[in-house]
């Protein structure tokens, strides 16, 4: 454990972060899954609505420092590739 007041702080900072981190991971893990499950139904309209949604919380999950931005284009580039196949 530590005992200096800094690495103190520095682990509650630390475990904060990492708690908004995994919070905002999962969201779009869930979001990813909506797309997912509306690909596999074959509802093009659903998917689509899913997309948008997924989008802008892996957009915003970049913006945050969460994911890299090229792990970002990729997750983003799949989606739209597996709806568009729809049509």
């Amino acid at each position: 454990m530590a005992n200096i007041k800094s690495a103190k702080k520095r682990i509650l900072v630390n475990q904060r972060n990492a708690d908004r981190n995994k919070a905002i991971r999962s969201g779009v893990k869930t979001s990813v899954k909506k797309v997912r499950a509306a690909v596999e139904a074959g509802d093009k309209a659903a998917a689509s609505e899913a997309l948008l949604k997924a989008t802008a919380q892996i957009d915003k999950a970049c913006t945050k420092g969460v994911y890299h931005k090229n792990t970002a284009s990729r997750k983003v580039s799949r989606l739209a590739q597996a709806v568009n196949k729809l049509s």
